[in-house]
């Protein structure tokens, strides 16, 4: 099985229900063979925005194109995309294997075509046994792979993805990820995939967009994002953060670059504070820090120094002008 992706292109795309706006002057390119994660709080119009794409809803004004055509006429059945839900939405009287063909079905294809698409597409996701299994005899992570494979079965240029590990737990989901970065690897389809989950949209995305109250608040590389935010909204909504006054301009400073103790001697920045809180993470310590200009957090890895540490205490921290970011807009409205 193999696809090829398409360009998505999204022109000024607004939509309502009722009087507040959901969804506000959407302009964004997706390039053929992107993995885009639309990240953001409840509300933010993220999973709006997918059903735009899919054809479920319709915008009040904008285009959708896809490789430079308006799909806009084009009826949801004949647009060439596949779409994965969070809560499964299997057939639940149908085993794995049909619910996987059932699209195949609809398209009118030769049962000889249909069995081999079938077997190859849970071969895929690793479910090949088990394909005479109802859902009910298969767990979340399981029926949430035969959902992927019906979704791929049909060979789609673009593949819709809303929320799909919302439902499972830290180490299935971190599976999952690592499954479908190798499927978007060798299959090479255009993914837009939608989740509020911070931490799986850095390590899944090609192209991240943070979106906040219906717009776009900044697009880019995730790393990029991660480093250079454009907003205080982006920079927390990425992880945690320190905001600092320098220079009349607000900054931003992540955890781990602000050194504790001895660390901190030859940098360039200084904060005198006392420990406040100290959290173990495994290989780090989290360590608030509390003075007169509010607290700070740091993320320092687990040595003698830091071990010996006691909440109470006076500490130096310091960080170095390189690895604070000034803010360059505030979204407002």
């Amino acid at each position: 099985m193999s696809g090829t992706g398409q360009n998505v292109r999204l022109e000024r795309l607004y939509k309502s229900y009722g009087a507040p706006r959901v969804l506000e002057d959407i302009s964004l390119d997706i390039p053929a063979g992107c993995f885009c994660t639309l990240l953001g709080a409840s509300g933010s119009g993220k999973s709006t925005l997918l059903k735009l794409i899919a054809g479920f809803e319709k915008p009040d004004s904008g285009r959708i194109l896809v490789d430079d055509q308006d799909i806009a006429p084009v009826p949801v059945r004949r647009r060439n995309i596949g779409m994965v839900f969070q809560n499964y939405a299997l057939f639940p009287n149908m085993s794995a294997a049909r619910n996987v063909a059932f699209g195949l079905e609809m398209r009118k294809l030769r049962r000889a075509e249909i069995a081999e698409r079938v077997c190859n597409a849970l071969a895929m996701v690793g479910l090949d046994e088990l394909g005479d299994r109802m859902p009910r005899q298969l767990s979340g992570g399981q029926q949430q792979r035969v959902a992927l494979a019906r979704a791929l079965v049909i060979e789609p240029a673009i593949l819709l993805m809303d929320e799909p590990l919302g439902a499972l737990d830290k180490a299935l989901r971190q599976d999952l990820q690592q499954e479908l970065r190798r499927l978007h690897a060798r299959l090479g389809i255009t993914v837009v995939f939608v989740t509020h989950d911070q931490e799986e949209a850095l390590q899944l995305s090609d192209l991240l967009v943070v979106l906040e109250r219906g717009r776009i608040a900044q697009y880019g590389a995730p790393r990029a994002l991660y480093e250079m935010p454009a907003s205080g909204f982006v920079a927390s909504f990425l992880g945690e953060c320190n905001f600092l006054e320098i220079s009349g301009r607000r900054c931003v400073l992540r955890p781990e670059h602000l050194r504790l103790g001895a660390n901190a001697g030859a940098l360039q920045h200084r904060i005198e504070a006392h420990v406040a809180e100290i959290r173990f993470l495994g290989p780090n310590l989290r360590v608030t820090l509390r003075n007169a200009k509010g607290e700070f957090v740091a993320l320092a890895p687990v040595d003698g120094h830091t071990s010996a540490m006691a909440v109470g205490q006076p500490v130096t921290a310091g960080f170095n002008s390189q690895d604070v970011r000034a803010l360059e807009q505030e979204l407002r409205r």
